[in-house]
């Protein structure tokens, strides 16, 4: 892939739903293609189950994004009990889908996470994938569905995480811009695209150029 946005996010971190309309801005202004990275929110051994403390957070943390970007929240998914918000499976799912049809991979990271935060679908669940992916005729289904369980699949997923950890990512959404052997850090949590969009010219700029914010880049 030639110069890109290198998107370190989760499929269960809300703030990289409301993220996701200024990231495509950002991607279109620019003519840029989105490779995701996997960061590994709460997977595995970081799982927490839902009880009333977090609850309460998720509840505050979802309503306060929902007024900041206009993204829709089905807050009912929280009455669930004993849920336990395990980020492992959906961030394989993407993994395998980026193994597969790189191309949507970025398009399916948003359509779980509008199934998750938007329709109130527990992707945390192997049985709701089958439909999602469908609606990427890329992606072959039936290699999908098996290679989700998979062992592959988790040594992916852990293997972004780790790499996440290396670019030295300790939250998310994080930015940056890959162009051949340069990774050029755009932003750490969410910004707007306006924000962001002097640093991606900036940064595309040809050497000795350089992009004043505020000035035409």
């Amino acid at each position: 892939m030639s110069a890109h946005l290198l998107y370190v996010a989760d499929p269960m971190c809300s703030w990289c739903y409301g993220f996701g309309p200024e990231l495509a801005t950002l991607a279109e202004g620019h003519g840029l293609g989105v490779r995701v990275l996997m960061g590994g929110l709460r997977p595995g051994p970081s799982a927490q189950v839902l009880d009333d403390r977090l609850r309460r957070y998720l509840r505050d943390t979802w309503t306060k994004i929902s007024e900041i970007t206009g993204r829709p929240f089905e807050l009912g998914f929280l009455d669930r009990e004993g849920w336990v918000y395990d980020t492992e499976l959906p961030a394989r799912a993407v993994v395998v889908v980026r193994e597969f049809a790189p191309e949507v991979a970025w398009p399916f990271f948003e359509r779980v996470q509008r199934a998750f935060y938007a329709e109130g679908v527990d992707i945390t669940d192997p049985a709701v994938y089958p439909d999602l992916v469908a609606e990427f005729p890329d992606v072959d289904g039936a290699a999908f569905e098996e290679a989700l369980i998979g062992d592959d699949s988790r040594k992916a997923a852990w293997r972004d995480f780790a790499e996440a950890r290396r670019m030295g990512v300790e939250g998310f959404p994080a930015l940056f811009l890959r162009d051949g052997v340069r990774v050029v850090p755009l932003a750490f949590g969410y910004r707007k695209a306006e924000d962001i969009t002097p640093l991606v010219s900036s940064a595309l700029a040809p050497v000795g150029e350089v992009c004043i914010p505020g000035e035409d880049c």
